[in-house]
């Protein structure tokens, strides 16, 4: 870590490493940091397990996503913490403690990108990179009140980056204000290869929204208000193929199959202590049949095909980031899981379609930040950031 303190606990404890960046530059007056999932010359990758963390090394050579920051001149001010091989969507880890959440120190961060979120929602730095493979990013930009995208997957390379579900796996970004997150934006994303027309059709998925406790959908009224005001009346859809029962397990299998075998082998071999929840995934992971992954993988085919059809090239779905607000740091972990299960049910549907989901931070309820979403066709993610600064800007 290259700052004096940290008082947040976002970052891991590493010696201060200078990383060379651009003199000039798109983000010269910027400082970021990394999830500690991504390679930086000089730096240890621990992945959020103490064992990983031993069998690192110290790497070499730093990851693309990381290296496009340095090159547009922002400055690398540390590696952050991650949930525990970011199989989790809390920000406890069991080994390397819990960031503190920015916006509301009460509750819980939210992860796997854990750390980023802390670090800039604490305003420890300017813009952080984390990754969303099951709503990594854009649980806790949504619990922190950032700006975070889930981009089209692909979009951001991930060379140089511990894999857990690659399928699912994206590079996303924080940010505390639009101006800020479209900066970056324009350095990691570039050019839309499918950008939305100046007048886009809003999808209100009613299935989605069903999901939640009548007074979250009444803490978003006024948001909705304003982007109904800001992109044109919205019309009613049904986002979920079926229902979400099968999104929500069709998902978590192939997630599940593709961190078993990215991790299984490392799990297996040196039998490391994992953390609650953790422990429990991975070997349910461990159990599934080829038949059940081969079905999933259809599964997904088929939504997806259907929610491209639904989108087409100018349909754009406005829908809560999350269940609720943060849950408490005093709650068990029980709880934590029964939350995190209700949270998939929304976020897999960018996540089984690939497509990108940007959460802004416009709702509040118990004093807490609560974001509502952006969700576009597959490569549309500057389009949205650029609807994002309507929105906002007026």
């Amino acid at each position: 870590m290259l700052l004096h303190a940290d008082p947040a606990h976002a970052f891991m404890p590493y010696p201060p490493v200078a990383v060379p960046s651009a003199r000039t530059g798109a983000l010269a007056d910027l400082t970021f940091a990394a999830k500690d999932l991504f390679d930086v010359a000089g730096y240890p990758t621990g992945g959020g397990n103490p064992l990983m963390l031993a069998q690192s090394g110290i790497k070499t050579r730093t990851a693309p996503a990381v290296q496009a920051l340095l090159d547009a001149g922002a400055r690398f001010v540390g590696k952050t913490h991650t949930d525990e091989l970011a199989f989790s969507m809390n920000g406890r880890n069991a080994h390397f403690g819990t960031p503190r959440n920015g916006a509301a120190p009460d509750r819980i961060p939210g992860g796997s990108s854990s750390g980023s979120a802390s670090a800039v929602s604490n305003g420890l730095c300017d813009t952080a990179l984390g990754t969303d493979t099951g709503g990594s990013v854009r649980a806790p930009a949504s619990h922190c009140g950032l700006y975070g995208i889930r981009p089209t997957h692909g979009r951001i390379p991930l060379h140089g980056a511990l894999d857990l579900s690659p399928s699912f796996d994206t590079c996303g970004f924080f940010a505390r204000d639009v101006q800020t997150f479209s900066r970056v934006a324009e350095v990691m994303l570039g050019a839309d290869p499918a950008a939305l027309p100046a007048r886009v059709r809003l999808l209100r998925p009613t299935d989605a929204w069903g999901l939640l406790a009548p007074e979250v959908v009444q803490a978003h009224e006024a948001a909705m208000a304003r982007i109904v005001a800001a992109l044109g009346q919205a019309t009613d859809c049904t986002a979920a193929l079926e229902s979400f029962e099968p999104m929500y397990w069709n998902h978590r299998i192939l997630q599940g199959r593709e961190a078993w075998m990215t991790d299984g082998s490392f799990i297996t071999r040196h039998a490391p202590p994992l953390g609650p929840g953790v422990a429990e995934r991975f070997a349910w992971s461990s159990a599934l049949s080829d038949e059940q992954v081969a079905s999933a993988r259809a599964y997904r085919a088929r939504f997806r095909a259907q929610l491209a059809a639904l989108l087409g090239t100018d349909g754009v779905m406005v829908l809560p980031t999350m269940p609720d607000v943060a849950p408490l740091l005093s709650s068990d972990e029980s709880s934590l899981d029964t939350y995190r299960n209700d949270a998939i049910r929304l976020l897999c549907i960018a996540g089984l379609a690939g497509f990108p989901q940007l959460s802004l931070p416009l709702s509040t309820r118990l004093g807490a930040p609560l974001g509502m979403s952006l969700l576009g066709p597959a490569g549309s993610d500057q389009s949205l950031v650029a609807l994002a600064r309507r929105i906002v800007q007026g």
